[in-house]
């Protein structure tokens, strides 16, 4: 792959997020045989990856989305399809009426919500499933922006929140609680589940797992995954279990291909400006914070030159490092980072009006086709 990327590189904008199909294609079959092999059904959760013209590549291998709003869930009803599965911290009024004609599940956050909404949805004339979050109060997620079960948390309910009664109208549970785990994290949710919600299953049709089981990444143990989802499965057979993961759908298919604008010359490191933005196009560099894989590059090693990659932006804050290169960078160079499929696209913003990157796709052939491009009306247009 590496080859034919760098064939065509020279036909790719700059800056340009570039999903590659034949990445794509080696997660799916990965989805496609968790399926086969154990009794769960896999989502697309659009939080993390709503690239829609990607769909009809996605959709032949999973059964359907998950969205967290009004937006997402018309979204993913026009260009997806199959079963539409929407939760949110808190419902508009305004929104239930349209989020009812597409949803075949909506998840509650609160009993609340669910007293406040349910005489909509029994008199809409399809009724979705419904179920309610639950805290399992355990999460592996040490970042708190990421960890959902937090003290004092707002997400979900508590074992002492629902007492021994079930609401009357609630057909499953959604747990959301782990953040690019491993299946020993999932076997540790189930066991929360079972320990606090034990007595609520016999009397669900389906329980949500949600994302964060990052099944594509090296070293996951699929084959532990499968086990656990089939025991649980062996212990309440009527119940159907679901995962809607985002990122692990997307994992390590795609770059972000971006242009040495300058460089900057300090007493100890080299500070390379380029043409993205981590605040505007990488928020999770910085967020999470993580340092982004950039091909070619490596960890500094003493005595080498370092670079320190910086964004677009005037936010002081918008940069990432330290790197080594084998050779000299200049202006011009252009730098691929890695694997930014998941939770970028989303989550870019047109901060400081700089460049948006452009969205392409290359082919297993090695053609690239140039998806979308960003002008100054996209820029202007979300301002007034």
């Amino acid at each position: 792959m590496t080859q034919t990327i760098d064939l065509v590189l020279m036909g790719i904008p700059s800056p340009c997020f570039v999903l590659e199909e034949a990445r794509l294609e080696r997660n799916l079959r990965v989805f496609e045989r968790v399926q086969q092999e154990a009794s769960v059904k896999v989502l697309l959760a659009l939080k993390a990856f709503s690239l829609f013209p990607s769909f009809p590549f996605i959709r032949k291998t999973l059964h359907g989305t998950s969205a967290s709003s009004v937006w997402e869930a018309q979204l993913a009803a026009e260009e997806f399809g199959g079963e539409l599965h929407v939760y949110s911290p808190a419902y508009r009024d305004e929104d239930m009426p349209v989020i009812l004609t597409y949803a075949s599940h909506i998840t509650f956050n609160s009993i609340r919500q669910w007293e406040r909404f349910s005489p909509l949805v029994e008199r809409s004339p399809s009724p979705p499933s419904i179920g309610l979050r639950i805290n399992p109060q355990y999460s592996p997620v040490e970042t708190p922006l990421y960890n959902p079960c937090q003290p004092y948390t707002r997400l979900g309910v508590s074992p002492e929140h629902l007492g021994n009664l079930l609401p009357q109208g609630i057909d499953g549970f959604l747990c959301h609680n782990l953040c690019e785990s491993d299946s020993y994290a999932l076997e540790k949710t189930l066991l929360c589940i079972e320990q606090l919600f034990g007595h609520f299953l016999p009397q669900l049709k389906w329980l949500n797992l949600g994302g964060g089981h990052l099944m594509t990444r090296q070293g996951y143990n699929v084959v532990h995954a499968i086990e656990v989802l089939n025991a649980f499965h062996t212990r309440y057979p009527d119940i159907q279990l679901i995962l809607e993961p985002g990122s692990a759908i997307v994992w390590e298919t795609g770059f972000l291909l971006s242009t040495i604008r300058d460089v900057i010359i300090t007493p100890n490191l080299k500070n390379v400006i380029l043409d993205v933005s981590f605040t505007a196009h990488m928020p999770d560099c910085l967020e999470m914070p993580y340092k982004p894989v950039i091909r070619t590059a490596h960890e500094p090693e003493k005595g080498e030159v370092l670079y320190r990659m910086g964004g677009s932006s005037c936010l002081a804050g918008d940069f990432v490092g330290d790197y080594a290169f084998s050779d000299d960078l200049s202006i011009g160079d252009r730098l691929i980072f890695e694997d930014m499929m998941h939770y970028t696209i989303v989550k870019t913003t047109m901060f400081n009006g700089v460049v948006h990157p452009s969205i392409g796709f290359l082919r297993k052939d090695g053609r690239f086709e140039l998806w979308r491009q960003f002008n100054y009306q996209d820029y202007r247009a979300r301002l007034g």
